[in-house]
């Protein structure tokens, strides 16, 4: 059958408000929608190498004049196929740019799939494209990512292959794999947890640009397998650091690797670390599946040294979810550890801003539908205005633009560990972007974007039980900043800026506690300080006024008489919105035993300062008018006691008399001070939030379990709108009935 020549994509035609649409041979409206359709038959065509005759478009899927479901493309086989009606191989399903495409459009993709037995579907956009293999003898929602369609020339073989290749991870088959490329290492290296870690996070980026340049080009040839390094083998001695040397020169911008880096392991080892990921697809995929290969890996496979710095997903969702970010809130998580914190706050924002967009759209489409004396041709070019002007404010490459933003301005973080800053910075790179505000520096030291008073939100896993001593001092290289980076963040962040590094500039050679104002000094020293006190005030240092902060801390810090000055020093900057009680086992996974819990809170504002610190004053001073005459009536009776024993030149007895005064007044200040802020809590009163949970999403080894901290397929039974969240958003609105009920 002989088959139409298909126009080159330079010859495709647009005339006014009209784009000609070659397989239906007719013009069209040019609307978003229409653009995007016309643009990815001309992949099909020039890239995969489909001809017109082997495509239908707008087809109906549900029986031949039903038109209740219509699928974008479906392609066929071979024109043969097509005219005999034939079971078509790919049926694909685009969206205009500004529809985020999620769970809805896979679903849609898979049902017009299913309904004509295809094996293949695609979702598709500029922003996104997506391929699926169809499980066709299972139940709907059977469906696997993979790396890529078939070519118009494919064989059976290829296309076996293709089904075969590449597929996405599920978490427990992702965590098994992993620990699989552990014990490749630690049998056959000798290598401890932190360098096997090394070498498998340089060995899964260098899939991931692999992965990246095979979808950008459609290349057919997959470096990342085992039988590539064989054959490369014949001409390198090291073919696994050639990949690797082309994957630092990939991201030389980026700062990632030391230029002389390399993997450090055999041949034979890495080649079968190779030969264990091959089939999996780590990018691309609708799972967070780089956040997998970064934290769910160590969280579970590696313990102690490495394990420390890996929040627990569902921890790190409920906590995000918690302090409910928005677009324009600026955050940082000065002990970044992987970066969970700052992903998952730069996915929601991002899914945000696409979410608005889409309702931009969608409104003036409304609007413009609805207008009867208006020409299809004048609504498809108002359509397409519109269009244009929304995705300008999105293009993340367009320096101001909402995702430019979103990547280059709202996020920062930082960790002393210099392998989780580098792991920090390529977590986020592979989420899309926000590591060029990630840095390699002291979380108690201000550097670049990093300083007081900057931040909307703080979100922290900071360390647990390891001491600040006196002799951890800030050196010459934590505050040195080359010139030209100075001018910037001058520029950038103004007189703040300038102010906050003066600070740090002054105290070179000083202590780092001596920063801070939570160091309890003995005879003019400092002495040790927990981490995690410290952490608390540079948290709440770094919050603008209003903003909001959430921080695992161990649960000593709520319930240890002997740390009430930390609690009260929260007390007097910031609103306790909430306290949540994890389970003992919670963190037993990264290996840590200490039973802990998480608090939020909201800097005041400035008017809220002011009024808890006017309230303050008037209830110290309320309580010294109180206690006034006890206090001068005791105070003369001792005076005069210790002047009789000078007269009487009895020292023994005078000391005795001056110790009881100094006892005297030391015991009336406490009484005052605690009788003063129990008065200040009546008269400056607000409910907090607290919560025991039980179930929070892991084991104690690591596994996946039920969590009721958010909404969620896994969460216990009879918790529908009751898991901790939403139970604090309502108790946000009226805290009144969880009040009487005693919550």
């Amino acid at each position: 059958m002989k088959e139409t020549k298909y126009p080159k994509s330079d010859e495709i035609k647009i005339r006014g408000n009209q784009i000609f649409s070659p397989v239906r041979k007719i013009w069209v409206q040019l609307t978003p929608e229409e653009k995007v359709r016309q643009d990815f038959l001309r992949v099909l065509i020039d890239e995969y190498g489909y001809s017109i005759d082997q495509i239908a478009e707008e087809e109906d899927v549900t029986g031949r004049g039903s038109a209740k479901a219509r699928a974008d493309f479906v392609i066929w086989r071979t024109v043969q196929d097509r005219h005999d009606d034939k079971t078509p191989l790919i049926v694909i399903e685009c969206k205009a740019d500004n529809v985020a495409i999620d769970r809805r459009v896979y679903e849609q993709g898979e049902n017009y799939a299913r309904l004509t037995n295809a094996p293949f579907f695609v979702t598709h956009n500029h922003r996104e494209t997506k391929f699926w293999r169809v499980i066709h003898d299972k139940m709907p929602k059977n469906i696997e990512e993979i790396d890529g369609i078939p070519h118009a020339d494919a064989t059976d073989k290829e296309i076996q292959e293709l089904l075969n290749r590449l597929k996405i991870f599920k978490e427990d088959e992702f965590a098994d794999l992993l620990h699989q490329c552990h014990n490749v290492i630690r049998n056959r290296e000798k290598k401890d947890p932190a360098a096997a870690f090394d070498e498998i996070a340089k060995i899964l980026f260098v899939k991931v640009d692999i992965e990246r340049r095979l979808r950008k080009g459609k290349a057919r040839k997959n470096l990342f397998t085992a039988e590539f390094l064989d054959d490369q083998s014949e001409l390198h001695d090291d073919p696994m650091n050639v990949l690797f040397k082309q994957t630092k020169d990939d991201y030389k911008t980026d700062k990632i690797f030391d230029p002389d880096e390399t993997i450090n392991l055999k041949f034979n080892t890495a080649r079968e670390i190779v030969k264990l990921l091959e089939r999996y697809n780590l990018s691309d995929t609708s799972e967070d599946i780089k956040g997998i290969a970064f934290e769910r890996f160590l969280g579970r496979t590696f313990r102690g040294e490495i394990g420390q710095f890996f929040t627990p997903r569902n921890i790190v969702e409920f906590m995000v979810r918690m302090v409910d970010p928005k677009e324009g809130d600026i955050i940082c998580d000065p002990a970044s550890g992987s970066g969970g914190f700052l992903i998952r706050f730069f996915e929601i924002v991002r899914q945000q801003i696409l979410a608005d967009a889409d309702r931009q759209y969608q409104e003036f489409k409304v609007q413009v539908e609805a207008k009867s004396n208006l020409s299809k041709e004048k609504k498809a070019e108002l359509l397409r205005k519109k269009y244009d002007e929304i995705q300008e404010t999105l293009d993340p490459k367009r320096r101001g633009s909402r995702l430019w933003n979103l990547a280059n301005k709202y996020i920062y973080g930082t960790d002393a560990n210099d392998r989780m800053a580098r792991t920090s910075k390529m977590n986020m790179i592979m989420h899309g972007d926000g590591h060029g505000g990630v840095h390699h520096h002291d979380g108690f030291i201000n550097v670049n974007g990093i300083f007081e008073g900057r931040f909307d939100i703080i979100l922290t896993n900071p360390p647990f039980g390891a001491n600040v001593e006196e002799s951890d001092i800030i050196l010459e290289s934590d505050t040195t900043t080359d010139e030209e980076a100075q001018r910037l963040y001058s520029r950038e962040f103004g007189q703040l800026y300038i102010e906050a590094q003066a600070r740090v500039w002054a105290a070179r050679g000083k202590a780092i506690a001596s920063l801070f104002e939570l160091p309890k000094y003995s005879n003019g020293r400092i002495g040790k300080t927990k981490t995690e006190i410290l952490f608390i005030e540079r948290c709440l240092s770094l919050l603008k006024p209003g903003g909001r902060m959430g921080i695992v801390l161990p649960e000593g810090i709520f319930n240890n008489p002997s740390l009430a000055y930390v609690r009260e020093f929260c007390e007097d900057r910031a609103y306790i919105r909430a306290v949540v009680s994890l389970p003992q086992e919670t963190f037993f996974s990264i290996g840590a035993s200490v039973k802990a819990s998480l608090l939020f809170m909201q800097k005041f504002t400035e008017k809220e300062k002011a009024e808890f610190d006017k309230k303050w004053v008037a209830a110290e001073e309320e309580t010294r008018a109180k206690y006034k005459c006890g206090i001068e009536k005791e105070t003369a009776r001792l005076d005069a006691e210790i002047e009789a024993a000078k007269t009487a030149r009895d020292t023994k007895q005078r000391k005795e008399f001056q110790d009881e005064l100094r006892r005297f007044k030391r015991e009336m200040e406490d009484r005052i001070k605690i009788e003063s802020r129990a008065l200040l809590k009546e008269r400056f009163s607000y409910a907090v939030f607290l919560y025991e949970a039980e179930k929070v999403g892991v084991t104690s080894t690591g596994e996946a379990d039920q969590s009721e901290l958010y909404p969620n397929p896994n969460q216990p039974p009879g918790m529908e709108g009751k898991t901790c969240l939403e139970l604090y958003c309502t108790f946000l609105k009226d805290p009144k009935p969880f009040l009487e009920q005693g919550a």
